[in-house]
């Protein structure tokens, strides 16, 4: 098996990692040399860690290190790979641009997906030669940590694309879980969003302050964190942009974001990354 990732952002760089970890040769490519050099040494740390743990020998650690293969070349990483996940930031041009290129160059039965949560596959394979070899594969961050894979299946996927996803998924320990319709948001943030929403409902409407809900569903539901710790911890302006997505999508009220939130995104209080959110965080 041979893997190309696309994009070397929080997101790519993980994925590649975590197929590597697991015996998988893979190539990650991105544009910026710069984004490459940061990828590789965040990489590096992550499995620091784990060796000073005790989860992971020095020597593994190095063998996955440099079984990921970095480059700026497109068509470098994408011409010999078995499998292609795209993992770029979620503009949907973008997307269909890369995917385009991808059909271009990739091996006629190379498996295209994208690692979007929110761009479903059908707006991104039909600039293909190959719909039926196109599909979500949503990862969840921070990916070496995170068990849990979504694998979304298109108006045209195939059954070979689903069950090729399903077992790249498990080969890189990961569990996969398989969606037989595209729908807003998958499964986990569909979910989610249904209960953050309700959480900012009650917190706009002056029930109880954001502190005492999170510690409510920590408690009371068993969540290891409150739906606003954890917006703090993905960045509240994903929380937002996701919502907000919602909201166009479908025009329906309840997915309006919260004027907190967003008072929140606008002065820049994004959560941990900038060191104040909800709550505030040593830099």
């Amino acid at each position: 098996m041979k893997l190309a990732v696309i994009g070397a952002g929080s997101m790519g760089a993980q994925i590649a990692q975590q197929a590597a970890l697991h015996g998988i040769d893979v190539v990650l490519q991105d544009n910026d040399p710069e984004q490459l050099g940061k990828a590789r040494e965040s990489n590096r740390g992550h499995l620091r860690r784990k060796v000073e743990k005790g989860r992971l020998t020095e020597r593994d650690a190095e063998i996955a290190i440099d079984r990921v293969h970095v480059t700026g070349d497109l068509e470098e990483a994408a011409r010999d790979a078995d499998f292609v996940i795209e993992a770029v930031f979620e503009d949907v041009r973008v997307k269909r641009a890369i995917f385009a290129e991808l059909d271009r160059i990739a091996a006629r039965d190379a498996v295209l997906a994208s690692n979007s949560s929110t761009i479903s596959i059908s707006k991104l394979a039909d600039v293909t030669t190959r719909p039926a070899r196109c599909l979500n594969m949503h990862f969840f961050y921070p990916v070496l940590v995170m068990d849990l894979v979504e694998i979304v299946r298109g108006p045209q996927t195939s059954d070979e694309a689903v069950d090729r996803a399903m077992e790249l998924a498990r080969a890189m320990g990961r569990t996969p879980v398989l969606l037989n319709k595209e729908i807003d948001g998958f499964i986990v943030n569909r979910i989610l969003h249904a209960a953050t929403q309700e959480a900012y409902r009650l917190l706009d409407a002056g029930v109880a302050s954001f502190e005492d809900i999170d510690t409510a569903v920590e408690k009371g539901l068993n969540w290891p964190m409150g739906p606003f710790r954890l917006g703090d911890f993905s960045g509240l302006d994903v929380t937002y942009n996701a919502r907000l997505h919602m909201y166009r999508v479908t025009g329906d009220e309840r997915y309006k974001p919260s004027p907190q939130l967003e008072a929140k995104v606008k002065a820049g209080k994004l959560g941990r990354k900038t060191g104040e959110g909800w709550y505030t965080y040593e830099k």
